[in-house]
C-alpha cells in the first residue's frame, strides 16, 4: 500500500483541501504518511499569497523530488495562479488545481507510474462539503463555506487562483456540521477566502447561515474566518448579537490592511478607516472581552510617512489582539506590482515599528487576564510536553499536565506573554469536568 505524505502551506481554506485529498486518497486504498521521508510519493499544497509561501513550496518541492527523490505532486493556489510558471518550471512535476481535487487519486496512480499529470482546467467547482477526509486535528472541523470572493483587491493573487465567489448551500454546509459534532469534535472552523461575502452569490447572507450553525445540537463551538469590514458592515448589529451566543468563541478575524484612505482606495478595498474603528469599536462595547485578529500591510507602493503612521494610530485605537504584518509583496499580475516601490530598507524599518507597536499593545491586553478562571478545550499539543487550551475569546492557554485532546478543564491563568496566557488547573472545581480533579502544576 503506498503511502503519501501532503505538506500544506497557506490558511485554513488550504488546510481543508489537505484533509479532503488525504481523504479521497485513503477511500481510493492509499495510507497516510506523516512525513516526506517515509512517504512514496508526496503532495505540496501550496499558497500563493506572498513570495515567501511561493519560495516555501519551491524549498520543499526540491527537497522532495531533488534530494529525496520521491515523486511529487503541486496542488493548491500556485499552479491554478500561475499555471504558466509551474508548467515551465516544472515540465516533469505532476500538477492539480483547485477544482480538480476529486481527481486526485488519478493524479497519485498516475504519478506513481511514472507519468507526468497536469490537471488545470477550470472546472465548475464541485462542492467539498460531505466528502471523505482525514482530520489532522481530531476535535476540529475545518468547513470552507464559500470559494473565493467578491474583491479585486490590487495585491492580491486569490481571485486568480480561486476565482469569484461560489457559496456552497447552508444545508450542506449543516449537514457536514452535524455529523462532524457527532464524531466528536469540538471545535469548528467556518472558514473561506472572505466569509463575510458568503451567500450574496445565492441571495442569502452570513447571519442567515451563522443562525442555522449554532442551533446544531451538541457541544462545541465556532470559530468564525475572517470576514472584509466592507460585507460586516451590512449585517452588523446581527453578527454581534450572533457572536454573544454561547456557542460562537468571542473572535473576530477583520483585516485592516491600512489605516489610511488613500492607501485602501489604492488597494481596492472597498471601506475606510473610520468604518473599520466603527465595526472594532462596537464589538469591543458589546463584547468586551472579545479578541480581534487584524492584518496590516506596511509599505504599499507611495506610502507615505504620514500615511503610515495613520496605521499606528488605527492599531493604537483598535488594539487588536492578533496582527499578522505583511511586508508588501509585489505579487506578479497584480495591478500594484506596476505601481512604484518603496525602499525595502524603508519598509522593513516601518515593519519593526508596527511590531513594537503590537508587542506593546499584546502585553498589556494579556496581562488583563491575569488571574481568569474558567474553562478551556484542550485543542493542540505545545513545546516541551505542553497543551494548549482555548477559553471562549479563543485566547491560547498554556498548560502542563496529563491531558487529552478534546479534554475540557477549568483553569486560572498566573502569568502572560506576548502571544499567549500560562495557567494552572483550578484546584477542585465545583463542577469538574472531566469527573477528575488533580492537583496544580508549577
Amino acid at each position: 500500500m503506498e503511502r503519501i505524505f501532503i505538506q500544506t502551506f497557506g490558511c485554513t481554506h488550504n488546510q481543508a483541501d489537505s484533509e479532503l485529498m488525504m481523504g479521497l486518497l485513503v477511500q481510493a486504498g492509499y495510507e497516510e504518511a506523516f512525513s516526506a521521508q517515509e512517504a512514496d510519493l508526496v503532495i505540496i499544497n501550496s499558497c500563493t499569497v506572498k513570495n515567501g509561501a511561493e519560495a516555501k513550496m519551491f524549498t520543499a518541492m526540491n527537497a522532495a523530488a531533488t534530494q529525496l527523490k520521491k515523486p511529487t505532486i503541486i496542488t493548491g493556489c500556485v499552479p491554478q495562479g500561475q499555471p504558466s510558471l509551474l508548467t515551465e518550471v516544472l515540465k516533469n512535476t505532476s500538477i492539480v488545481g483547485v477544482t480538480q481535487y476529486d481527481k486526485i487519486a488519478y493524479a497519485v496512480e498516475k504519478t506513481l507510474q511514472g507519468e507526468t499529470i497536469h490537471l488545470l482546467q477550470r472546472n465548475p467547482e464541485e462542492s467539498p462539503l460531505n466528502k471523505p477526509k482525514v482530520r489532522r486535528n481530531p476535535i476540529v472541523e475545518i468547513v470552507p463555506i464559500n470559494s473565493g470572493c467578491l474583491g479585486s483587491c490590487t495585491y492580491c493573487k486569490t481571485l486568480h487562483s480561486r476565482g469569484r465567489l461560489r457559496s456552497y448551500p447552508k444545508e450542506d454546509i449543516i449537514r457536514q456540521i452535524k455529523r462532524a459534532v457527532e464524531e466528536g469534535v469540538k471545535e469548528v472552523w467556518l472558514t473561506s477566502e472572505d466569509t463575510g461575502a458568503w451567500g450574496k452569490d445565492i441571495g442569502l447572507r452570513l447571519p442567515d447561515l451563522l443562525q442555522e450553525v449554532i442551533r446544531v445540537s451538541g457541544d462545541f463551538k465556532v470559530r468564525l474566518g475572517m470576514g472584509n469590514p466592507n460585507h460586516i458592515l451590512g449585517f452588523l448589529d446581527e453578527l454581534v448579537s450572533i457572536m454573544k451566543h454561547q456557542k460562537m468563541f468571542k473572535f473576530l478575524h477583520l483585516p485592516a490592511q491600512s489605516g489610511n484612505n488613500r492607501i485602501l482606495q489604492l488597494m481596492k478595498r472597498e471601506y475606510t478607516a473610520e468604518e473599520y474603528k466603527t465595526i472594532a469599536t462596537r464589538f469591543r462595547q458589546e463584547i468586551p472581552a472579545i479578541t480581534i485578529a487584524t492584518d496590516i500591510i506596511v509599505g504599499f507602493p507611495t506610502e507615505t510617512d504620514e500615511e503610515f503612521q495613520d496605521s499606528l494610530r488605527l492599531i493604537h485605537d483598535t488594539r487588536p489582539s492578533v496582527l499578522n504584518i505583511s511586508r508588501f509583496w509585489d505579487r506578479p499580475g497584480t495591478a500594484a506590482a506596476m505601481m512604484p516601490q518603496l525602499d525595502p530598507t524603508l519598509v522593513k524599518e516601518r515593519s519593526k515599528c508596527v511590531t513594537e507597536l503590537f508587542n506593546s499593545i499584546a502585553r498589556q491586553q494579556n496581562n488583563g487576564w491575569i488571574k481568569w478562571e474558567g474553562n478551556i478545550i484542550i485543542d493542540e499539543r505545545g513545546k516541551n510536553g505542553s497543551f494548549v487550551g482555548r477559553n471562549d475569546a479563543y485566547k491560547p492557554i498554556i498548560v502542563h499536565g496529563d491531558y487529552h485532546i478534546g479534554d475540557t478543564i477549568s483553569v486560572k491563568v498566573q502569568e502572560t506573554t506576548t502571544y499567549d496566557l500560562r495557567a494552572i488547573e483550578a484546584l477542585c472545581p465545583e463542577i469538574n469536568i472531566n469527573a477528575r480533579c488533580r492537583k496544580p502544576i508549577i
